[in-house]
């Protein structure tokens, strides 16, 4: 009894104390921000047949849509090429300095602002990663993505070191752009413009900025630490309870797509792998496809595989390296899908959901690697080992300043 006591005491100071997956939610981070910013960059000029004002999917028709399912897209709060622009231009920003790790809990929320509002204004655009990448973006407001690979740690490293000279660090571009976000999420509600989701996403707004004002005056205007510890504690269990549900609805997608599959006749006689490859619209190598297609036997593995595969990822999160062979392997058979298929974005999306289940010191080796190489680039190789971003005794962002 003192045992199982000491355990649940030992993991519930681990939830509340830590914010889990430091490596793993950076790795969905980038990778969700770059398939965005991919796509938005590849169908640049496509964008006003896409998600304009003026397109096939007519402001109309995308109104009298919203207004009946309730979604939000800012692309509707105003009519015109200028407002489209700005809102795609801040969409491709948003997306870059999510990558980067800028100002990630605010980034983030932008991020999700540009996902949604593209999206939502064209609900008939999308190869199946969309959707994914719709709920991620939501997902990934609520955690603490910044913590290792990016620009919030080294600024974080920074105030540190700072703070151990006995030195002082303003922030200056943290309350400026808390203050230029505020007005104008201030003007948008006063107009009646935000509304959607059936008012999830315009609380979640109004929450991150009265959360960040909360983060800022606790740590500059609070005589004492605690009420700094009691905001870290509930971000960290935030952020793992975001981890959680980021592992779940990853987990959800392939048991639902992979027992759906059981139930058709052409996956029961493995042959539902051959027809898309003789497909127009998903042959961008046709030559490649069709030497797939040609072998009856590669046919039916690949298309017994997938189904098996998808069928039994959750319950090999219970083994460890038996998750980490079909982690690597489902890795592997997006990739294919992206080339084969040509699904690049849906691929992209799909691998960057997979991550969350890469270990960890695959993932500190990785970062490594990628340190090492750099060093080399930047000095010719003269430049030693950089040290991992993320000490040991580093629980967290800054503890100054707008939050990671």
């Amino acid at each position: 009894m003192n045992r199982l006591a000491l355990s649940v005491s030992r993991g519930i100071a681990r939830v509340t104390e830590t914010a889990l997956g430091p490596y793993q939610t950076a790795v969905i981070r980038i990778g969700f921000s770059l398939t965005w910013l991919l796509f938005l960059l590849r169908e640049f000029p496509h964008r006003h047949e896409l998600y304009g004002p003026d397109g096939p999917w007519s402001w109309n028709l995308a109104q009298q849509l919203t207004s009946d399912n309730g979604a939000f897209t800012a692309l509707l709060w105003f009519r015109g090429d200028l407002w489209f622009e700005t809102c795609y231009a801040l969409a491709v920003l948003a997306s870059l300095l999510l990558a980067l790790g800028w100002r990630t809990r605010t980034t983030s929320v932008l991020f999700m602002v540009g996902v949604l509002s593209l999206q939502n204004r064209s609900v008939f655009v999308g190869d199946g990663g969309d959707n994914v990448l719709h709920l991620m973006s939501l997902y990934l407001v609520f955690t603490r993505c910044g913590q290792v690979w990016s620009l919030d740690a080294r600024r974080a490293a920074r105030v540190r070191a700072a703070h151990a000279r006995g030195e002082r660090v303003p922030d200056r571009a943290g309350p400026a752009l808390w203050s230029g976000l505020g007005l104008f999420l201030a003007v948008i509600t006063a107009a009646g413009r935000i509304q959607g989701e059936v008012f999830v996403v315009p609380v979640l707004l109004w929450t991150v900025w009265l959360g960040l004002a909360l983060w800022w005056a606790a740590g500059r205007r609070a005589r004492s630490a605690q009420p700094r510890m009691l905001l870290n504690v509930v971000a960290d269990i935030v952020h793992n309870g975001a981890l959680l549900v980021i592992m779940a609805e990853a987990c959800l997608i392939y048991a639902t797509a992979g027992w759906y599959k059981v139930q058709g006749s052409r996956w029961q006689d493995g042959t539902a792998v051959y027809y898309p490859l003789h497909l127009d619209y998903f042959s961008p190598w046709p030559a490649l496809a069709g030497l797939l297609a040609a072998s009856g036997t590669m046919v039916m593995l690949v298309t017994y595989g997938t189904v098996m595969a998808q069928v039994a990822f959750p319950f090999t999160l219970f083994n460890r390296r038996v998750k980490n062979v079909l982690l690597a392997v489902m890795m592997a058979e997006h990739a294919v899908i992206a080339v084969v298929l040509g699904l690049p974005f849906f691929s992209l999306a799909m691998i960057a959901a997979d991550s969350v289940f890469l270990p960890t010191p695959f993932l500190r080796r990785l970062g490594g690697l990628a340190a090492r190489a750099r060093a080399r680039l930047r000095r010719g190789g003269d430049r030693p080992q950089e040290k991992d971003p993320r000490s040991p005794e580093d629980a967290g962002p800054a503890r100054v300043g707008f939050p990671a």
